[in-house]
C-alpha cells in the first residue's frame, strides 16, 4: 500500500497508453485509456448489440472521488434497461445535467483496487482492496444536510446506471463514501457478485420502520434462486425469520433451500399471473381467487400453520403484485424494488385498505445499510452466491440473456482485471 501525500493524488502514466484486459498497470499508475463495454444511443435495443467493446479515455476524478481498478464486476438487471434506453435514456438525462459524454459505461457492482484518490479523500489510500456500493448522491443536498435518508434525496442515483463510468471498464469512478472494505476470505469474483442485490435486499427487509423483518416472521421471496432472492433468504434467516422461495422449477427450489429458504413454491403450477379480471367480472374473479387461494394454501403448508407472510419480497411487479397484495397478512408489507415483468401492476384495494397492508417502494441503499450488509459478508454470515463467472467479452450476452428471461442460479460475475473464468454454481 502506498502511503504519504502522493497516495492522495491521481497519477497518469508516461508509459503504456492502455493495458490489456486481465492485466494491471503498476499500482497507482493510471493509463490514459481503458477498455470498456460501451452503450451508445444509436445502438439502444437488445443488449447483445447495444454493448460493444471500445477503448475510451480513463475517467478523471473529482476531489471527493476515487478511481478503482476493476478486478471483477457483477451483472444486474438495471443495465438491461440502460442498454435498451428504456424506460430511461440515461445518456440523454446526463447530457441534460451538463455531462458531455455521448456513451454509457454501466456496471453497478465491483471489486477492485484503489488506484487514485481525490484531494479531499481521507479514508482511502492507493492499494486498498474494496467493493463499491451503488448509492450516489450530492453531499451538499439539503435533504441529506437535514439528516434524512440519503437514498431518498433528490440527488440520489444508482452508480453505474444513472451515472457513467461504472464497473464495465478497466477503471471505475466512484464517490469515496461508496467504498467498503473487501471481505478477505472472498475471491475477486465472489466479492464483486452481491453488493447491489445484497444492499438492496437489506434495505427492503430492514429499512422500513414498522415492517422490518423480525424473528419468526414469514417472508415470501419472489425469484428465490436468483441473485436478489438468495440474498434475501439469507438475510431473513440471519434475522431469525423464515423465507419461502417462489421459483420456476424443482431444481431452483432446492437451490434456494441451500441458502436459507424453508421451502419453495413452483410458480408454474399456477396460471393467475398478470392483471386479474375486473371486480365486476364474477366468473373471472371466481377463477382468479380460486387460483390465488390455492397458492396461499401452499404457503401455509410450508409454514406449517394458517399463517400468511408478514413481508412479501417483490421485484417482478406486473405479473405478481396482485397475488402479493392478496397474500400479505393484515398490517404486513409488500416491498418492491423493480418491475422485471412490467411496470403496470394492479392492486385490488379491497385487500389493501381494509386489511391495512403496506405497499412500499424501495430503491438502492444508504451508507449505513450498505455498511451493515457488508459487515455480514465480511463476517461470513452471507454467501455471495456466485452462479457463474464469465469473461469480459460476455457482458453483452449476459445482459441479453437476463433481459430475455434466462434465469441464472445466483449471481453472474464478469472478470475484468482478474483471473480466468471457472468458479461456478455450487
Amino acid at each position: 500500500m502506498v502511503t504519504g501525500p502522493e497516495s492522495r493524488k491521481s497519477v497518469v502514466t508516461a508509459g503504456a497508453e492502455i493495458t490489456d484486459i486481465g492485466e494491471l498497470p503498476p499500482l497507482g499508475v493510471v493509463p490514459a485509456k481503458m477498455h470498456a463495454q460501451v452503450v451508445r444511443p444509436d445502438r439502444y435495443g437488445d443488449p447483445a448489440n447495444a454493448f460493444q467493446h471500445e477503448a475510451v479515455p480513463t475517467p478523471e476524478i473529482g476531489p471527493d472521488e476515487v478511481l478503482v481498478a476493476v478486478m471483477a464486476a457483477g451483472i444486474n438487471y438495471n443495465n438491461v434497461w440502460a442498454a435498451r434506453g428504456y424506460p430511461v435514456d440515461q445518456v440523454a438525462v446526463r447530457q441534460k445535467r451538463g455531462e458531455v459524454e455521448d456513451f454509457h459505461i454501466g456496471g453497478s457492482d465491483a471489486s477492485g483496487i484503489v488506484y487514485a484518490v481525490g484531494e479531499a479523500v481521507t479514508d482511502w489510500e492507493i492499494g486498498d482492496e474494496v467493493v463499491v456500493h451503488p448509492g450516489v448522491w450530492d453531499a451538499d443536498d439539503p435533504w441529506i444536510a437535514a439528516g434524512r435518508d440519503q437514498m431518498i434525496a433528490p440527488s440520489a442515483r444508482i452508480w453505474g446506471y444513472d451515472t457513467n463510468y461504472g464497473s464495465f471498464g478497466q477503471f471505475a469512478r466512484a464517490q469515496s463514501h461508496q467504498l467498503l472494505p473487501k471481505a478477505v476470505h472472498l475471491s475477486w469474483a465472489e466479492a464483486a457478485a452481491p453488493t447491489l442485490v445484497g444492499t438492496t435486499a437489506y434495505r427492503m427487509l430492514h429499512g422500513w420502520a414498522g415492517n422490518t423483518v423480525q424473528e419468526g416472521d414469514l417472508v415470501l421471496v419472489w425469484g428465490g434462486s436468483g441473485g436478489l432472492g438468495t440474498q434475501a433468504t439469507q438475510l431473513v434467516d440471519a434475522a431469525g425469520g423464515r423465507a419461502i422461495a417462489v421459483v420456476s422449477d424443482t431444481e431452483r427450489g432446492e437451490y434456494a433451500k441451500k441458502f436459507g429458504a424453508i421451502g419453495y413454491i413452483d410458480r408454474r403450477e399456477f396460471s393467475h399471473w398478470g392483471i386479474p379480471p375486473l371486480v365486476d367480472d364474477t366468473v373471472g374473479q371466481k377463477e382468479w381467487t380460486h387460483s390465488v387461494r390455492a397458492f396461499g394454501k401452499k404457503v401455509r403448508e410450508i409454514a406449517g400453520s394458517r399463517e400468511d407472510p408478514a413481508i412479501v419480497f417483490e421485484h417482478p411487479g406486473a405479473a405478481t403484485i396482485p397475488t402479493s397484495i392478496f397474500l400479505c397478512q393484515p398490517g404486513g408489507m409488500v416491498v418492491i424494488c423493480a418491475g422485471t415483468t412490467g411496470f403496470d401492476a394492479m392492486v385490488d384495494l379491497r385487500y389493501h385498505w381494509t386489511r391495512q397492508k403496506r405497499l412500499q417502494g424501495s430503491h438502492g441503499t444508504n451508507d449505513a445499510q450498505a455498511r451493515a450488509y457488508n459487515d455480514l459478508v465480511r463476517e461470513g454470515k452471507i454467501d455471495p452466491v456466485v452462479g457463474r463467472v464469465l469473461p469480459f467479452a460476455d457482458i453483452p450476452r449476459a445482459h441479453s440473456e437476463m433481459g430475455n428471461g434466462h434465469e441464472v442460479f445466483g449471481n453472474s460475475v464478469i472478470l475484468v482485471g482478474s483471473g480466468t473464468p471457472g468458479l461456478g454454481r455450487r
